[in-house]
């Protein structure tokens, strides 16, 4: 079978890889109908998440058919249409019973203090094969996949995979109540969907930061209130539009590489320089240290955060579901302490919010393709990588459709 396959920073191929075999009782094989590509998939190849293992088969974002099931597997059918989440869990420790599946005690192979395991990420969460494929093979099959109703699309089920989860548990941990005005830094589709989520919500007021001007209207289009920080200062400009006071939750729905650490004319020009050599993106290499060792970005925080916690009022609340990488250990704690912050953070422990999101869904609440802006078939997922790494306008989230199997 087809499958976009992880070889090396900056190094993805399209190519067979064996089908899929059931390993365990608990295990189900799934016939792709649907993935995507991911922002996080994007800092694996960037290499500024490390420890991808080469020949691991990519992505963690779909949805598909159950072709074939383990002896207790006891709630699904062969034939059932079924939303995979993102993050593996086993349903039976005692994080999974209180909702915490992202912290599964038991799904990571490397231990209970391992933490999250998913599809298609690194060697630290477990070096499972990803869903950017034809099949795969899902572990814990009774908790790890969720029958979709003949209601829901695989074009509005891909979004529930990972994105609108995700995005639907950062504007949970910002603890938004009605009223709260909020700060979303990133536009891209996660942060699109904590714009829908905090409007769900009943949050009063909604900023949203980016630079690129496609995001920045879909985010007006939400209704909220838009910053361009290539053109003003964010926190001067929060601080301005909330009467001095700062916001009363952020979001941080970036992570280590998506927003760049300055803005103004040096930073446009550093990111025409940089967009000119990541043109392909065997070109992406790795930064490196004095000593040639593969560098991850920890001698300073990263800039969202940096704007959140300045932007955010005294006794405010800071979410970040923004991935970096466990190597970052620098973060503007006396600043934050100082101004009574509390911090909520962590991956998203998707099978607690998939139900519920997927009820908004069928009942027509809520339409999450709005976010999806291209469906490609899987062989062309490579030239879909590069468009969506080079922030391509109009390129926000991306399906690609494994070709239909008999």
């Amino acid at each position: 079978m087809k499958a976009v396959v992880f070889h090396g920073v900056g190094d993805i191929r399209l190519e067979d890889v064996p089908e899929p075999v059931i390993q365990q009782d608990t295990d189900a094989i799934v016939k792709l109908t649907a993935s995507a590509i991911c922002g996080t998939d994007l800092h694996f190849v960037r290499g500024t998440v490390p420890g991808m293992k080469p020949g691991t088969i990519l992505g963690h974002e779909g949805v598909g058919v159950v072709e074939a099931i383990g002896k207790d597997v006891r709630n699904l059918r062969v034939g059932d249409r079924v939303v995979i989440p993102s993050t593996i869990a086993c349903g039976t420790c005692a994080y999974c019973r209180t909702g915490y599946f992202s912290q599964c005690d038991v799904a990571n192979p490397h231990g209970k203090r391992a933490g999250t395991a998913f599809f298609g990420g690194p060697e630290p969460s477990g070096s499972f094969h990803g869903l950017q494929a034809e099949k795969a093979r899902i572990p814990f099959a009774n908790v790890g996949l969720v029958k979709l109703p003949d209601e829901v699309t695989d074009e509005q089920a891909i979004l529930l995979s990972d994105i609108f989860p995700t995005a639907w548990y950062g504007a949970d941990i910002a603890e938004i109540t009605p009223g709260d005005t909020v700060a979303v830094f990133g536009c891209g589709p996660v942060g699109l969907f904590a714009i829908l989520s905090a409007n769900l919500m009943g949050a009063g007021r909604i900023f949203a930061i980016d630079c690129h001007a496609d995001r920045l209207d879909a985010a007006r289009e939400q209704g909220a209130e838009v910053i361009n920080f290539e053109e003003e200062d964010p926190v001067e400009a929060l601080l301005r539009l909330t009467g001095g006071i700062g916001v009363d939750r952020a979001i941080d729905a970036v992570g280590v590489d998506s927003m760049h650490a300055h803005h103004g004319p040096a930073a446009m020009t550093a990111r025409k320089e940089k967009a000119e050599f990541k043109r392909e993106l065997k070109e992406v290499a790795p930064q490196t240290n004095p000593n040639g060792e593969n560098w991850v970005p920890g001698d300073a925080p990263a800039q969202a955060v940096m704007w959140a916690v300045d932007a955010l009022a005294k006794a405010g609340s800071l979410s970040i579901i923004g991935v970096y990488p466990q190597q970052m250990r620098t973060f503007p704690i006396g600043q934050a302490m100082n101004k009574n912050l509390t911090l909520n953070m962590g991956n998203c422990p998707h099978r607690k919010y998939i139900p519920h999101l997927l009820e908004l869904v069928r009942t027509g609440a809520v339409e999450p393709t709005e976010v999806l802006s291209h469906v490609q078939p899987l062989s062309s997922a490579l030239e879909a990588y590069r468009a969506f790494d080079a922030r391509k306008p109009g390129w926000i989230k991306v399906e690609l459709e494994p070709p239909m199997l008999t």
